[in-house]
């Protein structure tokens, strides 16, 4: 949770959850986890701006000439599409007489993985009447139109240098001379982060027959003062002098050395109700100057209402310039994307509206195309080929048995298709083409995809993969799935599950390491991330602010930079060679 990738060490007490509180729903410090917590990470995230900030800078060449006596003065004006509507986010300034302009003024944006941004730039000369006038009351419509381009935020990000090259269109979408280049740079401030290593000691015991077992919550202050979680520890058992491994918290997450943070120590309980041992408000600057001092600072109990004798330590205080996920992204690493779909009868008929795999004639997607158009077209700008291995489950297939692993495209051979187009078409002829059965079990698709990322690993390390899994109901072979989720967290591999309908999905929440309980297989090894996120449509529908798209894929960039960390893994130098120019050169002097 929250980015930060401690060294843990068991089962239940690695990933601590439970007492993840506050954020834009309005808990309190100390409160236990709601009804689903990737939910809840996702008004947390939203709180403390959880993006990257990101400048855009601009160029153009070759573009019309509108002046008979000299040539355009043109101006660039940016717009991201919301809802449907173009919002402006900056002009830059007008440069004179000029085919060629590289514009000075940037842009800001933020960059949010989890959503599409649709981009839209529009090129003007500007009439030499209107040179005088402030840029931001420049009547649009009264300038001569160059020309527009558009493209999604992700497809520059995603380029060897940020780059991006488009040719104009005028507002009919017929092809103009001349090309608008759109150049991404990432803010220095994204990449700083700092390591730190915490013990503490004389910590109040909260256990009548043994010891506490603490662990420590990091929490950002909001200017509401809600504490908003941002890490977490690994829980030392039986012990009120604990030392705990070292966290990393990245600027995005304490924003300024300056902001409040809140430092809490909890005694686990494997119910989640954990029992608040103390804390104490502090910043990354307070915390250097702890470090610096060897000193230790005093918890305070609830509310800060009695001094206590427990005292926090720094061990280690180091602040780095780390690899961010753009930096992965743009150096050619990519996000395969895999489909897995429930077709068990307890689905419901597909041919009766009241089915979840009931097609409508009015063009209205069911659950499943929802949650499969949300997410590939997403993630489908961070797949180079765009071919999707699609799978479908619990069906009796065409002259076969019933089946917990086939192909949509109904090939024995090849399990992929072509675009989020071809993943569509298939799953709509896969319905009319197999006859629904069950059980419900994940284990053999989760085996699927584990195996094309090994297979991946033996020819390079550019490569992560992200299974969808959409299911109406709890698996059977919880064990199988338990076993195949361990063996794959040693993989390049997430794991997104989303519950449709209105069966109880309890069950499958402990797949769900956020909850607390790091998944153990039959054999009793634990898994060495979490790389499952479950959410239920239902739930996230209700609550009618955030999308299951952006619950279900916030936590990913982060589960792939923990990947690519833990095996030091960096990202590709600059190809300078095979990369275009960010900028069109100047045309020749005459």
């Amino acid at each position: 949770m929250g980015g930060c990738f401690s060294g843990d060490v068991r089962g239940g007490m690695e990933a601590v959850g439970g007492g993840g509180g506050g954020g834009a729903r309005g808990r309190g410090p100390a409160a236990a986890a709601g009804p689903n917590e990737a939910v809840d990470h996702f008004f947390q995230g939203q709180a403390l701006r959880l993006y990257t900030p990101l400048e855009l800078s601009f160029s153009a060449s070759k573009l019309r000439n509108m002046d008979a006596l000299s040539k355009s003065d043109p101006m660039l004006v940016v717009y991201t599409k919301m809802d449907g509507r173009l919002e402006e986010i900056g002009r830059t300034e007008v440069i004179l007489n000029s085919l060629e302009p590289l514009w000075i003024t940037k842009a800001m944006i933020n960059y949010q993985f989890e959503i599409v941004q649709p981009l839209v730039f529009r090129i003007y000369d500007v009439d030499t009447k209107y040179h005088n006038t402030p840029l931001k009351t420049l009547n649009l419509a009264q300038q001569d139109f160059l020309g527009e381009a558009f493209c999604n935020l992700s497809e520059i990000v995603t380029k060897f240098n940020h780059s991006l090259t488009l040719n104009l269109r005028n507002g009919s979408g017929h092809a103009l001379q001349g090309t608008v280049t759109v150049h991404a740079e990432e803010t220095a401030s994204s990449r700083m982060a700092v390591d730190m290593q915490f013990h503490c000691l004389n910590l109040d015991n909260k256990d009548t027959f043994s010891k506490s077992d603490p662990f420590l919550r990091v929490s950002r202050l909001s200017e509401s003062a809600v504490a908003i979680p941002i890490c977490k520890t690994e829980v030392i058992k039986n012990n009120l002098n604990p030392v705990w491994r070292p966290i990393t918290l990245t600027s995005q997450q304490y924003s300024s050395k300056d902001d409040p943070l809140l430092v809490e120590c909890f005694d686990f309980d494997a119910s989640g109700n954990h029992e608040l041992i103390g804390s104490l408000q502090t910043t990354i600057a307070q915390l250097e100057n702890l470090y610096n001092s060897k000193a230790g600072a005093n918890f305070y109990s609830h509310k800060g209402q009695k001094k206590l004798k427990g005292q926090l330590f720094l061990d280690k205080f180091q602040e780095k310039v780390q690899h961010t996920f753009l930096d992965y992204i743009s150096s050619g690493f990519e996000l395969n994307f895999m489909v897995a779909v429930d077709f068990t009868a307890s689905n419901g008929d597909p041919r009766v509206p009241q089915s979840l795999h009931y097609i409508d004639p009015s063009g209205r997607p069911n659950s499943y195309q929802q949650a499969i158009l949300g997410v590939s077209e997403v993630l489908q700008f961070y797949d180079n080929d765009r071919r999707f291995p699609a799978w479908g489950f619990g069906a009796k297939i065409p002259r076969g048995s019933v089946s917990h692993c086939f192909n949509l495209n109904a090939s024995t051979n090849d399990c992929e298709v072509v675009g989020v187009e071809g993943i569509m078409s298939a799953y709509s002829s896969t319905l009319y083409s197999v006859s629904l059965a069950g059980p419900t079990l994940f284990g053999p698709v989760i085996s699927k995809a584990a195996e094309i990322a090994s297979h991946s690993v033996q020819y390079g390390n550019n490569k992560y993969f992200v299974l969808l899994i959409i299911t109406d109901g709890v698996i059977t072979d919880q064990q199988e799935t338990k076993d195949s989720i361990v063996r794959a967290s040693d993989l390049p591999l997430s794991i997104l599950i989303v519950g449709v309908g209105n069966a109880d999905f309890t069950q499958m929440r402990i797949l769900d390491a956020d909850f607390g309980k790091r998944l153990e297989s039959s054999t009793g090894r634990v898994a060495t991330r979490d790389i499952v996120q479950f959410v239920p449509m239902r739930e996230v529908q209700a609550g009618g602010q955030v999308t299951v798209v952006q619950s279900l894929l916030e936590e990913l960039p982060g589960q792939f930079l923990e990947y690519m960390r833990t095996r030091d893994i960096k990202p590709r130098p600059p190809q300078h060679a095979s990369a275009p120019p960010a900028y069109p050169p100047p045309p020749p002097q005459l």
